[in-house]
């Protein structure tokens, strides 16, 4: 049943979990930093030495393996986790599982076949496979959302390029971040690619605000095509009780705390670190802890960052749930 009523209506948006950002942050520069190795590696542009391929993909191994185990905590029976992979056909979730798992396959062959001048033809092979299935996993994380038709801000064409950008940025400086403390490793060139794949990620994540700052927020109007005889509401809740509806698609955000909380991401994502790489460049010496830095700064914009993903982006079916303004 609805009504007309000439309120303004109410802006509900997700419940951010924490549990999934995690995984996206983490896993996104395990991913990322994977990829840089194994097309450098690829190429014959990576440093020589055994070792200076086994720490980075032990580094990946520990960012992928802790976001892949921390997204089963999201599940109400982690343990039947098992069970999406089953859905290749017709889920990005199943085909995102199951190309993370065939990506340790790549990476446990590099490891093994690395030489020390990295010029042995099978480990050029693996790595190139290697970045192919760590880009290919991250292509496919982002198609969760942007497949998702009740949530316009995940439809935005700019998300699947800005997780694939976060990716290559946060896994680049922990890449950055290891070659950086290896006398010798000519880590400065790779540090400007990287300061130009930030700069494209925050230029388009600042886009990105701007289009959902005036983007429209979901109401029962638009839901149910009503909205041509004036603004409508739900007559009575669709329900009594908590449940996962409410829990996870029915939040609301204060927009003065979203805007703080965009310049706390934007300045510990990009801003920071970019200077940091800047630095590194005016004063050699300074390069490893200026790397490190720059690499556990963004790692932390990209939590809030993150978290602001799923705390803006509005689900239609919020509009049938009561929320309070927030303003």
């Amino acid at each position: 049943m609805y009504c007309r009523d000439e309120r303004k209506p109410e802006v509900a948006e997700l419940k951010p979990a924490l549990s999934v950002i995690f995984f996206t942050v983490l896993s996104g520069a395990g991913l990322g930093l994977w990829a840089w190795l194994g097309g450098a590696l690829a190429v014959g542009l990576y440093p020589s030495g055994r070792g200076n391929v086994l720490a980075p993909l032990a580094i990946g191994f520990v960012f992928v393996g802790a976001g892949l185990l921390s997204s089963t905590l999201h599940l109400g029976r982690p343990a039947r986790a098992w069970r999406a992979f089953s859905q290749w056909d017709s889920s990005w979730l199943s085909r995102e599982g199951l190309l993370s798992m065939a990506t340790f396959l790549p990476m446990f062959a590099v490891g093994g076949l690395a030489r020390g001048d990295h010029r042995f033809l099978p480990t050029r092979i693996a790595a190139a496979l290697l970045c192919v299935c760590a880009l290919a996993t991250l292509f496919c994380t982002a198609r969760i959302y942007t497949s998702l038709k009740p949530i316009p801000a995940w439809r935005d064409a700019r998300v699947l390029p800005l997780y694939l950008l976060f990716g290559a940025w946060s896994g680049g400086l922990w890449l950055w971040a290891y070659l950086a403390f290896n006398p010798g490793v000519p880590a400065r060139p790779f540090a400007a690619v990287l300061l130009v794949t930030g700069a494209i990620a925050a230029g388009v994540k600042l886009v990105y605000w701007k289009a959902l700052d005036s983007s429209r927020a979901p109401d029962a109007g638009h839901a149910t095509g009503l909205e041509r005889i004036g603004v409508t509401r739900a007559f009575e809740g669709p329900g009594t009780e908590e449940s996962y509806l409410t829990r996870e698609m029915a939040f609301v955000l204060a927009r003065k705390h979203a805007r703080k909380l965009r310049g706390i991401a934007l300045a510990l994502f990009f801003f920071v670190p970019a200077l940091l790489v800047i630095a590194a460049w005016i004063f050699p010496v300074a390069q490893p802890v200026c790397a490190a830095a720059a690499a556990l700064l963004c790692l932390a914009g990209l939590f809030v960052e993150r978290w602001l993903f799923f705390a803006q982006a509005r689900h239609a079916v919020a509009a049938f749930f009561p929320q309070s303004t927030a303003d």
